[in-house]
Protein backbone atom coordinates (compact mmCIF):
# COMPACT_ATOMS: atom_id res chain seq x y z
CA UNK A 1 0.00 0.00 0.00
CA UNK A 2 3.09 2.11 1.19
CA UNK A 3 4.28 2.04 -2.40
CA UNK A 4 0.68 3.49 -3.89
CA UNK A 5 1.24 6.86 -1.71
CA UNK A 6 2.90 8.60 -4.62
CA UNK A 7 0.39 7.42 -7.31
CA UNK A 8 -2.74 8.85 -4.97
CA UNK A 9 -1.22 12.34 -4.45
CA UNK A 10 -0.52 12.54 -8.15
CA UNK A 11 -4.11 11.65 -9.26
CA UNK A 12 -5.10 13.92 -5.42
CA UNK A 13 -3.68 16.73 -7.52
CA UNK A 14 -5.74 15.81 -10.89
CA UNK A 15 -9.13 15.54 -8.91
CA UNK A 16 -8.21 18.89 -7.04
CA UNK A 17 -7.48 21.14 -10.42
CA UNK A 18 -10.65 19.51 -11.34
CA UNK A 19 -12.18 21.07 -7.98
CA UNK A 20 -11.27 24.37 -8.38
CA UNK A 21 -12.92 25.12 -11.88
CA UNK A 22 -15.58 23.37 -10.74
CA UNK A 23 -16.19 26.00 -7.85
CA UNK A 24 -15.23 28.64 -10.22
CA UNK A 25 -17.84 28.48 -13.00
CA UNK A 26 -20.69 27.59 -10.35
CA UNK A 27 -19.14 30.52 -8.51
CA UNK A 28 -19.18 29.29 -4.80
CA UNK A 29 -19.20 31.45 -1.67
CA UNK A 30 -15.78 32.44 -0.72
CA UNK A 31 -14.24 30.96 -3.52
CA UNK A 32 -11.24 32.99 -3.60
CA UNK A 33 -10.08 31.50 -0.23
CA UNK A 34 -11.10 27.75 -0.84
CA UNK A 35 -9.28 28.11 -4.18
CA UNK A 36 -5.87 29.28 -2.83
CA UNK A 37 -6.21 26.31 0.28
CA UNK A 38 -6.88 23.57 -2.49
CA UNK A 39 -4.30 25.21 -4.88
CA UNK A 40 -1.70 25.23 -1.73
CA UNK A 41 -3.01 21.32 -0.54
CA UNK A 42 -2.04 20.68 -4.59
CA UNK A 43 1.41 22.33 -4.69
CA UNK A 44 2.20 20.03 -1.35
CA UNK A 45 1.02 16.55 -2.95
CA UNK A 46 3.24 18.18 -6.10
CA UNK A 47 6.07 18.02 -3.78
CA UNK A 48 5.41 15.47 -1.72
CA UNK A 49 4.35 12.80 -4.36
CA UNK A 50 8.34 12.56 -5.68
CA UNK A 51 9.94 12.99 -2.47
CA UNK A 52 7.83 9.88 -0.93
CA UNK A 53 8.20 7.94 -3.95
CA UNK A 54 12.30 8.59 -3.97
CA UNK A 55 11.98 7.48 -0.10
CA UNK A 56 10.19 4.57 -0.79
CA UNK A 57 12.27 3.70 -4.07
CA UNK A 58 9.09 3.65 -6.81
CA UNK A 59 10.61 6.81 -8.59
CA UNK A 60 10.13 4.95 -11.94
CA UNK A 61 10.26 6.78 -15.54
CA UNK A 62 6.14 5.88 -15.97
CA UNK A 63 5.49 7.55 -12.81
CA UNK A 64 7.76 10.78 -13.22
CA UNK A 65 6.06 10.92 -16.50
CA UNK A 66 2.79 10.61 -15.39
CA UNK A 67 3.83 13.38 -12.74
CA UNK A 68 4.73 15.91 -15.46
CA UNK A 69 1.63 15.44 -17.15
CA UNK A 70 -0.64 15.95 -13.56
CA UNK A 71 1.50 18.99 -12.94
CA UNK A 72 0.58 20.37 -16.64
CA UNK A 73 -3.05 19.62 -16.50
CA UNK A 74 -3.44 21.08 -12.70
CA UNK A 75 -1.82 24.29 -13.27
CA UNK A 76 -4.01 24.83 -16.67
CA UNK A 77 -6.83 24.31 -14.85
CA UNK A 78 -6.26 26.64 -11.90
CA UNK A 79 -5.01 29.39 -15.07
CA UNK A 80 -8.62 28.81 -16.21
CA UNK A 81 -10.52 28.81 -13.34
CA UNK A 82 -8.71 31.83 -11.96
CA UNK A 83 -9.41 33.31 -16.14
CA UNK A 84 -13.45 32.84 -15.18
CA UNK A 85 -12.95 35.14 -11.91
CA UNK A 86 -10.81 37.54 -12.97
CA UNK A 87 -10.73 37.89 -16.98
CA UNK A 88 -9.15 41.40 -17.09
CA UNK A 89 -6.24 40.68 -15.54
CA UNK A 90 -5.38 37.95 -18.15
CA UNK A 91 -6.82 40.43 -20.86
CA UNK A 92 -4.16 42.86 -19.66
CA UNK A 93 -1.37 40.27 -19.85
CA UNK A 94 -2.50 38.81 -22.64
CA UNK A 95 0.56 38.90 -24.32
CA UNK A 96 3.29 37.66 -21.75
CA UNK A 97 0.99 34.99 -20.71
CA UNK A 98 0.80 34.08 -24.57
CA UNK A 99 4.45 33.60 -24.36
CA UNK A 100 4.65 31.47 -22.08
CA UNK A 101 2.58 29.31 -22.95
CA UNK A 102 4.00 29.15 -26.39
CA UNK A 103 7.42 28.52 -24.41
CA UNK A 104 6.06 25.43 -22.77
CA UNK A 105 4.45 24.36 -25.54
CA UNK A 106 7.82 24.36 -27.48
CA UNK A 107 9.33 22.45 -24.54
CA UNK A 108 6.98 19.49 -24.81
CA UNK A 109 7.10 20.09 -29.13
CA UNK A 110 10.87 19.59 -28.75
CA UNK A 111 10.69 16.33 -26.82
CA UNK A 112 8.12 14.67 -28.62
CA UNK A 113 10.11 15.39 -31.89
CA UNK A 114 13.54 13.86 -30.31
CA UNK A 115 12.42 11.60 -28.10
CA UNK A 116 8.83 10.64 -28.44
CA UNK A 117 8.11 11.24 -25.26
CA UNK A 118 6.52 14.01 -22.98
CA UNK A 119 9.10 15.99 -21.38
CA UNK A 120 9.85 15.35 -17.62
CA UNK A 121 13.45 16.77 -16.36
CA UNK A 122 12.37 18.26 -13.42
CA UNK A 123 14.73 20.68 -13.20
CA UNK A 124 15.58 23.00 -10.27
CA UNK A 125 15.21 26.19 -12.04
CA UNK A 126 11.59 24.81 -12.84
CA UNK A 127 10.48 24.04 -9.36
CA UNK A 128 11.76 27.38 -8.65
CA UNK A 129 9.40 28.58 -11.33
CA UNK A 130 6.23 26.37 -9.88
CA UNK A 131 6.98 28.36 -6.64
CA UNK A 132 7.00 31.58 -8.73
CA UNK A 133 3.66 30.64 -10.00
CA UNK A 134 2.25 29.22 -7.24
CA UNK A 135 2.61 32.68 -5.38
CA UNK A 136 1.11 34.43 -8.77
CA UNK A 137 -1.79 32.50 -8.77
CA UNK A 138 -2.19 32.68 -5.14
CA UNK A 139 -2.61 36.19 -5.49
CA UNK A 140 -4.31 36.97 -8.43
CA UNK A 141 -6.48 34.44 -7.31
CA UNK A 142 -7.19 36.90 -4.13
CA UNK A 143 -6.70 39.89 -5.21
CA UNK A 144 -7.16 39.71 -9.17
CA UNK A 145 -4.42 41.33 -9.61
CA UNK A 146 -0.52 40.75 -9.58
CA UNK A 147 2.24 43.26 -11.12
CA UNK A 148 6.31 42.56 -9.33
CA UNK A 149 5.50 39.06 -8.53
CA UNK A 150 4.02 38.07 -12.20
CA UNK A 151 6.50 40.01 -13.97
CA UNK A 152 8.69 37.94 -12.04
CA UNK A 153 7.16 34.78 -12.51
CA UNK A 154 7.34 35.27 -16.29
CA UNK A 155 11.37 36.54 -17.03
CA UNK A 156 12.22 33.62 -14.45
CA UNK A 157 9.47 31.31 -16.38
CA UNK A 158 10.99 32.05 -19.56
CA UNK A 159 14.52 31.63 -18.34
CA UNK A 160 13.91 27.94 -16.97
CA UNK A 161 11.74 26.98 -20.16
CA UNK A 162 14.69 27.92 -22.45
CA UNK A 163 17.31 25.96 -19.72
CA UNK A 164 14.96 22.62 -20.25
CA UNK A 165 14.85 23.05 -23.75
CA UNK A 166 18.79 23.23 -23.96
CA UNK A 167 18.52 20.41 -21.82
CA UNK A 168 16.61 18.46 -24.54
CA UNK A 169 19.00 19.55 -26.90
CA UNK A 170 21.77 18.36 -25.48
CA UNK A 171 20.79 14.93 -23.88
CA UNK A 172 21.30 12.01 -26.20
CA UNK A 173 18.48 10.14 -24.61
CA UNK A 174 15.30 10.91 -22.97
CA UNK A 175 16.33 10.96 -19.22
CA UNK A 176 14.25 12.34 -16.48
CA UNK A 177 15.29 14.14 -13.55
CA UNK A 178 18.13 16.14 -15.21
CA UNK A 179 18.83 18.88 -12.42
CA UNK A 180 19.91 21.40 -14.42
CA UNK A 181 22.33 22.00 -17.89
CA UNK A 182 25.60 21.06 -16.54
CA UNK A 183 23.89 17.81 -15.32
CA UNK A 184 22.88 17.31 -18.89
CA UNK A 185 26.17 17.72 -20.13
CA UNK A 186 27.64 15.40 -17.93
CA UNK A 187 25.15 13.17 -19.15
CA UNK A 188 25.61 13.06 -22.56
CA UNK A 189 29.57 12.75 -21.86
CA UNK A 190 27.81 9.25 -20.23
CA UNK A 191 29.37 10.48 -16.92
CA UNK A 192 27.09 9.87 -13.86
CA UNK A 193 25.30 12.77 -11.91
CA UNK A 194 24.75 13.11 -8.55
CA UNK A 195 20.65 13.22 -7.36
CA UNK A 196 19.37 14.32 -4.44
CA UNK A 197 16.50 12.34 -2.34
CA UNK A 198 14.67 15.33 -1.71
CA UNK A 199 14.92 17.28 -5.25
CA UNK A 200 15.54 14.64 -8.05
CA UNK A 201 15.74 10.37 -8.47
Amino acid sequence: MKSKIPVILIFARLIIGFIIISLSLIKVENYQIIAAVLLSIGLLTDIFDGIIARYLDVSTQKLRRLDSTVDQIFFISVGVATYIQCPVFFETHVYKISILAGAEALIYLVSFLKFRKEVATHSIGAKIWTLLLFGTLIQVILQCQSVILFNLCFWVGLLTRAEIIAILFILKTWTNDVPSVFHSIRLRKGKTIKKSKIFNS
